[in-house]
């Protein structure tokens, strides 16, 4: 009788074939694709090699660059570079999440609005809080001019004051951290809730440190969830073991948080009810404002504990909402202080604000943001520094739907390919951005109305389509709120950027991870 294994062996060696080399490389729709490597039809490897080695980004954008609009990085992943026929079509198309996201993001096991792959339920959680972070809110929020008032001049400024007059050099990428996160989790949780992490440089130190150490392990649970589990299995971890204790200690805290302001909602709410500022005296306290805004959506029927619901929220709009804005103030401090001449101009447009942003006057009083935002040079120099340096320059990975659909030209690409575009790439582009790699404020202020249209198209530090960063609109305000009451008081000099240049990364800071600044009162 004729062995069945003879026939057997031969029959999956040529399935195997044609899966794995045949189908991929000569019959797939991504076959007619240019390959960002020789082997992106047939295996991951290049890409997986790029993204663990931290050269992705450039990579991808060296594959653009050779080949154009469309780029395949794997047997089952695209790339897209441009706005028609790309981001329009995949961010604003109905395009879901690739699984790296809730792989990486979710906290306390429970999907927040960041982490959420399905469209829907993301939906329905960003219509609980799009409101108070809509320009209109924040512009015309008395929360957020008390909140103002105390980073600004009870505690951002006098620490300027004290090293500038001590002659004392600060590591403002620190700094930025701690400012960008006391603004946040006031906001979050309230002013008598939250953090001095401007003034009290031993607790920002640990917080900061225990946050940083994860991120070179973040490769694991974001590409290769399969293997981390299979290995886990054998008692094998891939990831230290502290890894996960610090990721369950900034959990903690960040539950302690929402059970003070908890206490504070709870014990307190005729006091915050109808909360208004008054100039006469600043409160000591402000309305939990996120917070609340959850608490109250929650109370209806949800599949997971309320109290961890809201938290997980909370936790990624607090680790989005400081490091973000930090790294690109950082980049922003770094190019004026190597361009003096633009900081003399933009101090001359802060100086028509009233009130004065002054540390000298007397008002100790912030200029409506409304005031702020319509500065042109200072919203020229934001967006030059977001366009060059964007914090999440990486791929935001996507999904194609399961009717066929084409991009860029291509032949209709089948449901559950991997496609992506990054800000890196379309920030480069030297037809809408001439001199992609100068840092050129004057492009956003010199260009005509129809150059600005353009710009605005091809701009992508904050994503776009019904996933767009919904905090927008509160780091704009924030970012611009610091640097005008910064270069309204003091000049800035580099004293040490060594290793400044970004990594290369989702979220990319210096490679240094600090930057060194000397502050100079001026009159």
């Amino acid at each position: 009788m004729f062995p069945l294994s003879l026939v057997a062996v031969p029959i999956v060696a040529l399935y195997l074939v044609y899966k794995y080399l045949v189908f991929p490389i000569f019959l797939s729709p991504l076959s007619k694709l240019p390959n960002a490597h020789f082997s992106s039809s047939f295996s991951p490897l290049w890409i997986l090699l790029r993204r663990y080695h931290r050269e992705e980004n450039r990579a991808i954008y060296a594959a653009h660059v050779k080949h154009g609009d469309i780029v395949r990085l794997g047997p089952n992943e695209v790339s897209v570079a441009c706005v028609d026929e790309g981001i329009r079509t995949v961010y604003s198309g109905g395009f879901e999440k690739w699984n790296w996201y809730p792989n990486q993001f979710e906290n306390y096991g429970v999907p927040n609005m960041f982490s959420m792959a399905n469209s829907k339920s993301h939906s329905i959680r960003k219509r609980m809080i799009s409101n108070i972070y809509s320009k209109s809110y924040l512009q015309s929020s008395s929360e957020v001019h008390a909140i103002s008032k105390v980073m600004i001049f009870d505690r951002l400024l006098p620490l300027l004051e004290e090293a500038a007059n001590n002659k004392q050099p600060l590591d403002v990428l620190e700094l930025n951290f701690s400012s960008t996160m006391d603004f946040i989790i006031a906001f979050i949780f309230g002013l008598q809730n939250g953090t001095n992490f401007i003034q009290d440089i031993p607790t920002r130190q640990e917080w900061l440190s225990i946050y940083q150490s994860r991120r070179p392990f973040r490769f694991w649970a974001g590409e290769l969830p399969g293997v981390v589990s299979f290995f886990k299995k054998l008692g094998i971890h891939i990831t230290p073991a502290w890894v996960s204790e610090a990721s369950k200690w900034l959990e903690d805290w960040t539950m302690e948080k929402c059970k003070a302001a908890n206490t504070s909602v709870s014990g307190s709410k005729d006091q915050f009810s109808d909360f208004k500022e008054t100039s006469e005296s600043l409160p000591a306290t402000t309305p939990p404002v996120i917070y609340n805004q959850l608490l109250t959506s929650f109370k209806q029927p949800s599949p997971y504990p309320i109290d961890l619901s809201i938290a997980t929220e909370i936790h990624d709009h607090l680790a989005a909402g400081h490091e973000t804005s930090g790294i690109s103030l950082t980049y922003l401090f770094h190019e004026l202080s190597l361009h003096l001449e633009l900081q003399t101009r933009l101090r001359n447009e802060l100086r028509t604000l009233s009130p004065s942003l002054s540390f000298a006057s007397s008002s100790h009083d912030v200029s409506t943001p409304r005031k702020i935002d319509a500065l042109p040079f200072l919203h020229a120099c934001l967006m030059e520094t977001l366009r060059i340096y964007a914090a999440i320059p990486g791929p935001q990975p996507r999904i194609t739907p399961s009717t066929p659909t084409s991009l860029v030209g291509s032949l209709p690409l089948p449901g559950g390919v991997r496609v992506s575009a990054q800000a890196y790439t379309l920030h480069r582009n030297a037809d809408v951005f001439p001199e992609p790699e100068k840092w050129k404020p004057e492009r956003w202020v010199d260009a005509s109305e129809e150059e600005k249209a353009e710009m605005g198209r091809w701009f992508w530090a904050f994503g776009s389509g019904g996933r767009m960063c919904v905090g927008s609109h509160f780091a704009v305000q924030e970012m611009k709120l610091i640097t005008a009451a910064i270069y309204t008081n003091f000049t800035t000099h580099v004293v040490n950027d060594e290793g400044i240049e970004q990594i290369d990364a989702y979220t990319a800071g210096p490679r240094s991870n600090r930057l060194l600044l000397r502050f100079e009162r001026v009159e």
